[in-house]
């Protein structure tokens, strides 16, 4: 299962776990999947699915039944929503579809939240550490902005939201591994994606960014989607409870610049 395999890292992803057997390629619109999963062929199926509803979530694995693997790319940058609703979609929407999938869990079953590198900008302050470890809270925007004002901005949102998507694989990881199971998180950077080319038309310092890493360019979803391939298979099979940076390097960078220039 892919979710968030409309476009971009997501459908690169899509394309390639299909050759592994039935694969649900979701999506918040059906209709943004089901152009990818006639591409796909018979073994996919496209299914509507907003994260940001448990109701939703719950219906997508009652259509399950023991789980392969699930990847989750679900997700929104601070250019494209305010700072509650990129919490909602990228850390509370990942703790939803977790909840879902523990029920479907077996020997081999592995998951894959997206991150971000940008989540390692966010520091390990205890008091936010302890609001991110409780991401169904329903007033979760109003906990992370009591005790960081600053995420407010939506930019320091979609950092902090990453942050709390690896701390959520980290603390799931004792319970995956006693149903048999991985979960991994992987933190990709700047990336050819229509998302991340959308915020680099309004931030265009971030081709600067890119072009200073240690490998000089963007990333290409195909790579991503190629490590998703590994940690999905049976040759990562003691992976888990970790986050796996794709980033070409871009960490690397004095976080004082980069913190000017985004």
């Amino acid at each position: 299962m892919v979710i968030g395999a409309g476009s971009g890292i997501g459908a690169a992803v899509a394309r390639q776990l299909i050759g592994r057997g039935p694969l649900i390629v979701a999506d918040r619109t059906q209709a943004d999947v089901e152009e990818l999963a006639v591409s796909l062929g018979a073994d996919a199926h496209p299914v509507g699915c907003d994260v940001t509803d448990q109701v939703q979530v719950d219906e997508l694995f009652d259509s399950v039944g023991r789980l392969g693997a699930v990847v989750v790319t679900a997700g929104l940058s601070g250019a494209q929503a305010p700072a509650r609703t990129i919490l909602d979609v990228n850390l509370a929407g990942t703790a939803r579809v977790l909840g879902a999938a523990e029920a479907k869990l077996g020997a081999g079953s592995v998951g894959i939240c997206f991150a971000s590198a940008s989540g390692y900008r966010t520091a390990e302050e205890p008091d936010l550490m302890a609001v991110l470890a409780d991401p169904l809270a329903p007033d979760l925007f109003e906990r992370v902005e009591r005790v960081a004002p600053q995420a407010a901005s939506p930019h320091v949102a979609y950092s902090v939201s990453k942050r709390g998507v690896m701390r959520l694989v980290q603390s799931r990881a004792f319970a995956w591994g006693a149903a048999g199971a991985r979960i991994l998180s992987v933190s990709p950077s700047l990336v050819a994606t229509p998302m991340s080319l959308n915020e680099e038309d309004r931030n265009p310092i971030m081709k600067d960014i890119a072009a200073s890493s240690p490998i000089g360019r963007r990333g290409r979803a195909e790579e991503v989607a190629n490590v998703v391939s590994f940690l999905t298979s049976d040759l990562a099979s003691y992976m888990t409870g970790c986050d796996v940076l794709v980033d070409g390097g871009i960490v690397l960078l004095d976080p004082e610049r980069m913190a000017a220039e985004s």
